[in-house]
């Protein structure tokens, strides 16, 4: 709180300063290109490609430049309240200064990709007849865990049993998520840089089998989980260009591309830049739940006939981001973050049955799914806008009076939370408050326990560098597994019931990790 109380009176000055139009403020070819590519790296998951906001306010040259170029470098350097992270550790001071003017003239316009362009990039590089029939090695591959190094471009796979690395693949740039086939013997990455990648964890050092490049941005992948579907298909979800792309599940071929730009669901305005945000793989029909980010509305895509592609397009709320299954795996529900709410979705009777007030800007990764003892089963988040842990019903049939309502909000360490775990087999709940704007909430852990949640929560103090970011269970529901974001990064893992550290993964090739997605949790969608 002391940094906001020197930060609001600097950047009171810059905004009261006066500064130059958009005509004025001066940017070279060679200052335009550092621009693009820090936003492209940087800013624009959340404020949007074309910069018209999201999750992130609204970034076009009429609101930046009113703030002009030093009230912009002061955001930058300190971050805001709202989730928004410092960059002073990221960007240098002379990339902050040229990002400040970059976005103050008009954003340039992305390139558009065909299904042409995306085959041209298509490469299978083990066909699937010359992939192993039977894993090659002893290890416990479902107990893995495929581990993001961001900023590397690298995925690193971790044996959950002995905590030892068994091998480094190639992805794209700044993975966003990995997703496991629906047996769990592959793992599809997918990066910011648009390029989707297979690798294949029944050979003695994971391999990479197939890849391919379907767009600028990306951040959504999965695979075909319905009976009789099995890894068929795999599906990517675009940023940009706006569209998802249905492909072949072993090979990573591109089969076909689905523009998402529509109009809202609100004000049925049109919108050109609806993102995909998360998809989630359906076990009980052939279909995937799409967020279209902008427009407000999930789409539910049945791929069982790819030439008849049927879409039902259920009216949600805008700015949808992420979320996962309820524990009945028949609804699930999703943060519509800047409007501070979460939509449920009935995935049998293809519906909303509820729209929940939650708290500032929710942000779930998966979420988390247990059964309380006064509630029956709930679904939780946490926000990047406060700290707090709300929890929503999620048993319409036995426990009805409770069902799509938050019937707690429980306050954690900090805010900026981005994710939130338990485990079937755990008495505890673990939150990060990775974008918190105080750096010793940001590298420390909340603890609650599930039995008890007006117990008083209780803190783990991380590291002392970096951000402290997303967490994951073993496949026995014994472990807690976090990562340490940061240059010279670390993963650490802790045992569940006694909350002491076990073990302290370092090492030259741990660079910025960040997701950690273990086989077993994955495949089963346990969170």
């Amino acid at each position: 709180m002391k940094k906001w109380l020197y930060m609001l009176p600097v950047a009171a000055i810059a905004l009261s300063a006066g500064f130059a139009s958009a005509n004025e403020v001066k940017v070279s070819d060679e200052e335009m290109s550092i621009g693009k590519k820090a936003y492209f790296d940087r800013c624009s998951g959340c404020h949007g490609t074309l910069r018209k906001g999201a999750t992130g306010p609204n970034l076009e040259p009429k609101r930046t430049t009113a703030l002009g170029t030093d009230a912009l470098k002061v955001f930058l350097e300190f971050g805001t309240p709202g989730g928004m992270p410092s960059f002073k550790d990221m960007l240098t001071e002379k990339e902050r200064d040229i990002m400040a003017r970059f976005l103050q003239v008009p954003a340039p316009l992305p390139p558009e990709m065909s299904l042409a362009e995306m085959k041209e990039s298509w490469k299978v590089l083990v066909p699937v007849d010359k992939r192993p029939s039977k894993p090659q090695h002893n290890r416990n591959w479902k107990n893995y865990f495929g581990v993001i190094l961001r900023d590397a471009g690298k995925a690193a796979v971790i044996d959950g049993d002995t905590k030892e690395l068994v091998g480094i693949v190639d992805t794209g740039f700044a993975v966003h998520i990995l997703r496991s086939s629906a047996s769990g013997r592959y793992m599809y990455s997918i990066g910011r840089d648009g390029k989707a990648t297979i690798f294949d964890l029944w050979t003695d050092k994971p391999t990479m089998v197939a890849e391919v490049k379907v767009g600028s941005d990306a951040r959504s992948i999965d695979s075909s989980k319905y009976k009789g579907f099995e890894d068929k298909y795999a599906i990517i979800g675009d940023y940009w260009p706006p569209q998802f792309i249905i492909l072949d599940g072993q090979t990573l071929e591109p089969i076909k591309v689905v523009s998402t730009r529509s109009m809202t669901y609100d004000t049925n305005e049109y919108h050109p830049e609806p993102r995909v945000a998360a998809i989630i793989a359906s076990h009980i029909a052939p279909e995937w739940m799409l967020n279209i980010k902008e427009t407000g509305y999930i789409w539910i895509v049945d791929y069982s006939d790819l030439k008849n592609l049927k879409i039902t397009q259920l009216e949600a709320e805008r700015f949808l981001h992420d979320g996962g299954w309820a524990s009945d795996k028949r609804h699930f529900l999703m943060a519509a973050n800047m409007r501070n709410r979460v939509v449920v979705v009935d995935t049998k009777n293809k519906n909303v049955p509820a729209i929940v007030d939650v708290g500032t800007k929710p942000h779930p990764g998966r979420g988390a799914n247990w059964d309380d003892s006064k509630f029956g089963p709930v679904w939780a988040t946490p926000h990047l806008g406060e700290p707090a842990l709300a929890l929503i019903g999620t048993d319409p049939v036995n426990h009805k009076a409770n069902a799509w309502k938050m019937v707690k909000k429980v306050p954690v360490l900090g805010a900026g939370g981005l994710f939130v775990k338990t485990h079937p087999k755990s008495d505890r709940i673990w939150v990060d408050s990775t974008l918190d704007p105080d750096p010793e909430k940001t590298r420390s852990l909340t603890i609650l326990n599930k039995k008890n949640l007006d117990e008083p929560f209780k803190t783990i103090k991380v590291a002392d560098h970096g951000r402290v970011v997303h967490l994951e269970y073993n496949d026995k529901g014994d472990e807690v597994w976090v990562s340490v974001w940061d240059k010279k990064g670390e993963i650490v893992v802790y045992d569940d019931k006694t909350m002491k550290e076990k073990k302290r993964i370092t090492g030259d090739w741990l660079v910025t990790p960040t997701g950690k997605f273990n086989v077993t949790n994955t495949v089963g969608d346990i969170y």
